[in-house]
């Protein structure tokens, strides 16, 4: 059912999606200061890519560097692009078809919020339960 998913979030919008993320990170790349950021952006693209079976998880290493980083991608991207995926998956849970696809929208709040410090793996994994 995943992989079903993923092709249909692919199709539709999935596609989109990672293609602005990963824009964003060329861009963030290229000004050198904000390679951070670019990484991180880059991490959101593969996300927003396939995010069916794939949750996000806080690493438990990301310290102050992390939290500083954040506050200001909060403020010049993160609050845009929340507000983005909140309106879409208000939209797209307005039809019964739509719904698992609001829901893989709202997947992606946190981490276009506080991308740093986070780490996005496998629903399978043992991290996703707080274990390891």
């Amino acid at each position: 059912m995943r992989t079903l998913l993923n092709i249909i979030w692919l199709v539709l919008a999935g596609f989109w999606m990672a293609l602005g993320y990963a824009i964003a990170g060329v861009i963030c790349f290229i000004l050198i200061i904000t390679i951070p950021f670019g990484i991180a952006s880059f991490r959101i693209a593969a996300f927003a890519l396939w995010p069916f079976g794939k949750t996000i998880v806080k690493r438990p290493d990301a310290g102050a560097p992390s939290c500083v980083g954040n506050l200001i991608w909060l403020v010049f991207a993160g609050i845009w692009l929340a507000f983005g995926h909140i309106v879409t998956g208000v939209a797209l849970c307005l039809t019964i078809i739509g719904i698992p696809f609001g829901i893989a929208n709202f997947k992606l709040v946190p981490v276009s919020l506080t991308p740093l410090g986070r780490e996005i793996v496998s629903t399978d994994d043992p991290r996703t339960f707080g274990v390891a």
